[in-house]
């Protein structure tokens, strides 16, 4: 078995990591400053580990961590996410072109769905995602995927007053 990690940063003691571990907000943080402490008092990393609800390679893999890094290196780290498939500048053409929408000659739809926008962005930037993903970039830029009914081109306003009028008596 290999020897265990040091604690080799002395500017807290195990009284000053607890009376941190008080104060922090983030309770994995204060589970890893109570184990600190207890390590720093003598119990076997393995109970402090226990006693916190760890393994004692993960206690080893925050000693380390509070080794580099002091209390401010307690704190989990996220990722930055996957990259973005459109760019800023793409999104915006993809608003504008939802905001003007579709020409019934050339794009052959009179209101755009998620799978109509799904192709154009294919078409257009050749990136091909599935249609929720365009769903869930249209509620990102405060739209709705839900469009009112479309209109004939050809319609009659007239013509359908006069129907509402000759209708009712």
């Amino acid at each position: 078995m290999g020897q265990s990690i040091a604690i080799t940063r002395a500017e807290h003691s195990a009284t000053d990591l607890r009376l941190v571990a008080s104060r922090e907000k983030d309770g994995d943080v204060v589970r890893r400053l109570l184990a600190l402490a207890m390590v720093l008092e003598g119990h076997s990393r393995t109970d402090a580990a226990q006693m916190n609800g760890m393994d004692r390679q993960t206690l080893r893999d925050w000693v380390h961590r509070y080794n580099a890094d002091g209390v401010s290196g307690l704190i989990s780290r996220v990722g930055a996410g996957p990259t973005p498939v459109l760019s800023e500048a793409e999104m915006a053409e993809l608003r504008a072109l939802v905001l003007n929408g579709p020409d019934p000659e050339s794009d052959e739809v009179v209101r755009w769905r998620c799978i109509d926008l799904r192709d154009k962005v294919a078409q257009q930037y050749g990136v091909y995602v599935h249609k929720r993903t365009v769903a869930k970039w249209l509620g990102k830029m405060n739209m709705t995927r839900l469009q009112p009914r479309p209109f004939h081109p050809k319609k009659n306003a007239a013509a359908q007053e006069a129907f509402k009028k000759t209708f009712a008596t």
